[in-house]
């Protein structure tokens, strides 16, 4: 069995609900920041965003995350993980949704 896994969330700034949602604030914190938070706690192996956006790299860089870049083109997060998965080896990576 295996214990360890990498989590990859993927983060966009152009959402039609919410835009700019990942760099929102919420309490003095980002939203992306707050998301990393909560993914550290589960004992992820890693921690990954997945993102088109410069802005984002740069906000979860200072926050001490790690980032992988990815096309503008995706149609859904899932998309964005698959990508940013063929940079990583892992057996296990779990989709977190921010």
């Amino acid at each position: 069995m295996v214990d360890s896994f990498v989590i990859i969330v993927p983060a966009r700034l152009g959402s039609t609900r919410l835009p700019n949602k990942p760099l929102a604030m919420l309490n003095g914190q980002t939203v992306i920041s707050r998301v990393i938070d909560l993914a550290k706690s589960s004992n992820a192996a890693e921690i990954f965003i997945a993102t088109d956006s410069v802005e984002i790299k740069e906000s979860v860089e200072q926050y001490g995350g790690k980032v992988i870049m990815t096309s503008s083109s995706h149609q859904t997060g899932t998309d964005r993980i698959a990508e940013a998965a063929q940079n990583i080896e892992a057996e296990i990576i779990v989709n977190v949704q921010g």
